[in-house]
């Protein structure tokens, strides 16, 4: 009996030290900045993307938005997300798409420095600006 314990406890242990699905922990305290939105520039040069230990914020040029995030089987699970509410004209399409984006579940795809997220409706192209 004592044999079989030994290893069961052994794999629930190494289970525990699993690498998060698609880099989850090489994105706590990165920041990235959005090269498109639904196929097109975005509107705002400093439109970007913050992840830290338990929260992330987004700016996409106008308001700020932010949640709580995790990584859940390739998916960005975000939210809920809290979010100022200025109008801003020529700016507000791209801010709806990204919430929308962000409180889908979007799969996310890293790769080196280029991160890109797809949900059924939104899309966006991100690159790392710091680490």
């Amino acid at each position: 009996m004592r044999k079989t314990l030994i290893p069961l406890a052994s794999l629930v242990l190494l289970a525990g030290c699993a690498a998060p699905a698609a880099g989850g922990s090489s994105l706590t305290d990165s920041r990235w900045r959005f090269t498109a939105i639904d196929g097109a520039a975005p509107v705002a040069a400093d439109a970007s993307l913050e992840f830290h230990a338990d929260r992330l914020g987004a700016r996409v040029g106008c308001n700020g938005m932010g949640g709580a995030w995790r990584i859940d089987g390739g998916r960005l699970i975000a939210g809920p997300l809290i979010s100022t509410k200025m109008y801003c004209e020529g700016r507000m399409d791209q801010e709806h798409a990204v919430s929308a984006l962000l409180s889908g579940g979007p799969t996310l795809r890293v790769a080196g420095d280029r991160m890109t997220l797809k949900s059924a409706a939104h899309s966006a192209e991100l690159v790392r600006t710091a680490n």
